[in-house]
């Protein structure tokens, strides 16, 4: 008895955080600077800034080309859903489909990375603050649930986490995209401002850079951090730290407190529920390396592991209180499966500008917000969608098509090509209870646990919404000059957009929704859960900004409640 005792304080937090993402990276910075001895577990390896074994190689060191093998396929196949994951120079960050595997009763396309810092390494970078719009979208079009909350709640947060992670972008006082507390924004070039110009004049839409989270000034707070070296390589991970990630911002400041305990290759699969005193007082770990079962105890547990990874867990938590998943008292809990719905769009190429180029590879394109159903503007479906596209001159990879030889092939690849330029629909996908995912335990991972069942489709709202999305996207280049102009729609599967949300949505109400307005688990104080699961909507922007305000405001509050012993 003594002996269990003394594991258990030795294995005894103030805090528990699931996952290093960018959620988690972001509460064990939070709690770890507020004097919380904080344990934070992840399921994959531990990997240190800077040390990302691709991030500095030429293209002539990637073997084949940079492209994935027959193996890799064979390991990877889901991960290459996305066209540009499985590549020699970033299929480490990506799981192996085999050893990894869910089912699919309907397509759901899962991209997954294993490891400290998660998708944070990987990520598209782009930050967009919701608006009123976006808040008010569920009560005023009656789906779903309202949201809890609405900009102004929010607002001081986002300002919060814009201000440490290094946002770059252009204030445009645009009512439907709040300005946020931006770094020097990055350059539009020629083909794009001619864009801006024209769908400005012809449409009043607006056209403005990418707002993405680039250090493009020193950040004085995170003096170990570099600024953007214009590389594009950023899925290689940046051995600068010039864009933000849990590796290269949020972690280092929560170990700096001394107050981090970081334990990789920890598999969490259950939280522990103490019926007598109705929380849940620790999670049980799988060790990925040698199989070892053990169990961690704290006062306060955030659940950060991405949406279906956190709702995993508490599917997987059956007790006699929570019968059905932890938490899940409303039968919402793996519902509501949300992500966007994007691969629609339209490019061509563009006559001039030959006299003109641009410097560096910015990482980085240009973005036109939504501007549909807003104001005056109906359309046969609800909500709306953004674009995010570019422009640039072609490469000497055209010559591969060219029929030159000798002195013409050599003067054709050490000049630039034509201009091109185009742009790609981002859409709002509505929650609907019937999108949702469950455990199947018919099939199993490499640790022996029952892998997830996913059952999701793209409804008819969507489908409508992509003829605007196509449609627009093609007279928006008309409008500017642009010739050959060709359109595309490939629809994928939900995840694709790999913005996964809902599955434990946060509402006012127990009775209809799993969390409340500050990610806390209605139906026990001690859980709360700040990824993309608890998003109650989707809006059309990209989600993680949205993300980290609402954990850094979580964990301001449970630290409160802590000390009001209300937890």
């Amino acid at each position: 008895m003594n002996l269990n005792l003394e594991a258990e304080k030795k294995n005894t937090y103030d805090a528990i955080v699931v996952g290093t993402g960018i959620t988690g990276g972001w509460a064990a910075k939070e709690f770890s600077e507020k004097g919380l001895k904080t344990l934070v577990l992840e399921r994959g390896r531990d990997v240190k800034h800077p040390n990302y074994p691709t991030a500095t190689l030429n293209p002539w060191e990637l073997a084949n080309g940079d492209r994935p093998t027959q193996e890799d396929l064979k390991k990877q196949g889901v991960q290459n859903r996305t066209g540009y994951t499985v590549r020699q120079s970033s299929k480490h960050w990506f799981v192996n489909d085999l050893e990894h595997p869910y089912t699919e009763t309907k397509r759901a396309d899962w991209m997954r990375g294993y490891h400290v810092g998660g998708r944070s390494i990987m990520w598209g970078r782009q930050s967009y603050r919701w608006s009123d719009l976006d808040f008010e979208a569920n009560a005023k079009d009656g789906i779903a649930v309202d949201w809890p909350v609405r900009y102004k709640e929010i607002e001081p947060w986002y300002d919060y986490v814009e201000k440490y992670i290094g946002v770059s972008g252009q204030a445009e006082n645009y009512p439907y995209l709040p300005d946020g507390k931006f770094l020097p924004p990055m350059d539009l070039n020629c083909a794009e401002i001619e864009l801006k110009k024209a769908i400005k004049d012809k449409f009043g839409r607006l056209l403005t850079i990418g707002r993405t989270a680039h250090a493009t000034a020193p950040l004085p707070h995170t003096p170990w951090r570099g600024t953007c070296q214009f590389r594009n390589m950023c899925i290689r991970g940046c051995p600068f730290g010039g864009y933000f990630s849990s590796n290269s911002c949020t972690l280092p400041a929560a170990e700096k407190t001394n107050n981090m305990t970081l334990r990789p290759n920890s598999v969490v699969y259950e939280l522990i529920y103490d019926e007598q005193k109705g929380k849940a007082t620790g999670v049980k770990v799988l060790d990925a390396e040698t199989g070892e079962q053990m169990e961690f105890y704290a006062k306060v547990i955030f659940l950060c592991a991405s949406a279906f990874a956190s709702t995993y867990i508490m599917l997987n938590s059956i007790s006699k209180r929570f019968p059905n998943g932890f938490g899940n008292d409303s039968g919402e809990l793996g519902c509501n499966i949300m992500d966007h719905h994007l691969g629609v769009g339209a490019s061509g190429s563009l006559d001039g500008f030959e006299d003109q180029y641009y410097s560096g590879r910015r990482a980085n394109g240009f973005y036109i917000p939504r501007y549909q159903n807003v104001g005056n503007d109906k359309r046969d479906y609800l909500r709306g969608f953004g674009y995010q596209g570019g422009g640039g001159r072609q490469g000497w990879g055209r010559a591969v098509a060219e029929l030159a030889l000798g002195a013409d092939l050599k003067k054709l690849v050490s000049e630039p090509g034509k201009w091109t330029i185009g742009m790609t629909g981002f859409g709002e996908v509505l929650p609907d209870h019937s999108n949702k995912m469950t455990i199947n335990h018919n099939k199993k991972d490499k640790h022996g646990l029952p892998v997830i069942d996913f059952d999701a489709e793209f409804k008819q709202n969507e489908l409508k919404m992509r003829v605007d999305m196509k449609a627009h996207a093609a007279e928006m280049l008309e409008a500017a000059g642009v010739k050959n102009i060709s359109t595309y729609d490939n629809i994928g599967g939900p995840g694709l957009g790999i913005h996964e949300m809902g599955t434990a949505r946060m509402g006012k109400d127990p009775k209809t929704s799993v969390v409340n307005k500050y990610n806390q688990v209605h139906a026990c104080k001690n859980v709360f859960v700040t990824d993309g699961a608890f998003m109650t909507s989707a809006a059309c922007v990209n989600p993680s900004l949205t993300y980290m305000a609402f954990t850094a405001r979580a964990v301001d509050f449970a630290v409160s409640e802590l000390k009001k012993q209300n937890l």
